[in-house]
């Protein structure tokens, strides 16, 4: 608690004024448009050079703005406080209308990347971006939304300490698979160089 305490201090002393072109509303909006996990107020003060305080406001005001309080227009997405974060996501209204609308823009072939990824999240689910990205080796951001827009992949759940997302596959998945569980699925040992090397653990 102390170390939040001085984090927020330490970002308020050396954040005290934003530059004066910088609307922090807007500029959080749109570091949260393209993040691909919660961001939590302090990281978001340095950021976009704001106090702690400020960014408290603005998040509430984006909130209320988003959620159309006071007569205005209740935007299809919204932001939610998750891990310790904040985040933009579809309002749940709309779930079914993007998932459709993904499903239909994207080809059904998989690219190469996106089946590694995939295996890579079957065998280890459940698995946080950073630690895919590790096992890879590179960057999978754009992977994995691709993976969570066909909805083979799933946020599972998000870790209360880093905020990180952890995702595991889906039904669909099975489905496509013609299994009944991951459980199913190939022992992988065989086919790794070294039988182990990036799936360290319970190696099918």
């Amino acid at each position: 608690m102390t170390g939040d305490v001085n984090e927020e201090i330490a970002a308020d002393a050396g954040s005290n004024a934003p530059g004066p072109s910088v609307d922090v509303d807007r500029a959080i909006e749109a570091i949260l448009m393209v993040a691909d996990e919660p961001q939590g107020v302090v990281g978001l003060a340095t950021a976009v050079g704001a106090p702690v305080t400020a960014v408290r406001k603005a998040i509430e005001r984006l909130v209320a703005d988003f959620d159309g309080v006071d007569g205005g227009v209740r935007r299809g997405f919204e932001l939610r406080e998750v891990g310790g974060g904040w985040r933009i996501y579809v309002r749940s209204d709309y779930d079914g209308i993007v998932s459709d609308f993904v499903q239909t823009e994207n080809p059904t072939r998989l690219s190469q990347a996106a089946l590694e990824t995939l295996s890579v999240i079957a065998y280890k689910q459940p698995i946080s971006r950073g630690a895919i990205a590790s096992i890879r080796a590179v960057n999978v951001d754009s992977v994995v939304r691709t993976l969570l827009g066909r909805g083979l992949v799933t946020e599972l759940f998000t870790d209360s300490e880093t905020g990180a997302v952890n995702y595991g596959t889906t039904d669909l998945l099975l489905t496509q698979l013609g299994i009944n569980s991951i459980a199913e699925l190939p022992h992988i040992s065989p086919l790794l160089a070294d039988g182990a090397e990036g799936f360290d653990g319970d190696v099918r």
